[in-house]
């Protein structure tokens, strides 16, 4: 049995899933879960992951959820090196720091705006909300100064992941032009 991943398309964490797949040369079979149907709550998909959230990964008898996890898993059962999820404690200290903004900071903002606008069918944005938004893409901006990648001259999960979902966040929020480094990032 083979890798099995549900999935939503338009979810940043689910993308950052799909590139780290692609980059490691994997398929996957793609299970879509229906969110605005609520599909994340069925029994069967409560069983899988009681947490109800999308990406989950299913390997043979291993099942994990969350996009970071995910792709740590990947690179550490199926990666040829660990270039995309570095062993050097200090690299790695480095890519789990941005991981760990990715979901507490980057895309809770983003998380935040999307259940208002998709879940609450909310047409404006309160300003409250861009302005975390904002704050947010102002911390990524700084990571990546001097930088091509966010965390030094190569790519890696932590690049998934923030590059996935800050493009999102600048989508629902635009002023890209005040930001330089993410424009030349995307």
């Amino acid at each position: 049995m083979g890798l099995i991943l549900h999935e939503i398309i338009a979810s940043p964490p689910v993308r950052a899933v799909k590139l780290c797949l692609t980059e490691l040369g994997l398929e996957a079979e793609y299970k879509t879960c229906n969110l605005l149907a609520r599909e994340q709550f069925s029994d069967e998909y409560l069983k899988l992951n009681p947490q109800h959230t999308v990406p989950t990964l299913e390997d043979g008898d291993l099942i994990v959820w969350d996009s970071h996890a995910i792709n740590a898993y990947l690179v550490s059962a199926y990666g040829k090196n660990d270039a995309l999820y570095p062993k050097d404690p200090k690299v790695r200290a480095l890519v789990d720091q941005r991981l760990h903004f990715d979901s507490g900071v980057l895309f809770s903002a983003l998380r935040n705006i999307g259940l208002k606008i998709f879940f609450k069918n909310e047409k404006e944005i309160p300003e409250e909300d861009k302005l975390r938004a904002r704050e947010a893409l102002d911390f990524a901006e700084k990571f990546l100064q001097g930088r091509k990648f966010i965390t030094g001259d190569t790519y890696n999960i932590a690049d998934f992941s923030i590059y996935t979902t800050a493009s999102a966040l600048v989508a629902l929020v635009p002023g890209l032009e005040k930001y330089p480094n993410l424009a030349k990032y995307f």
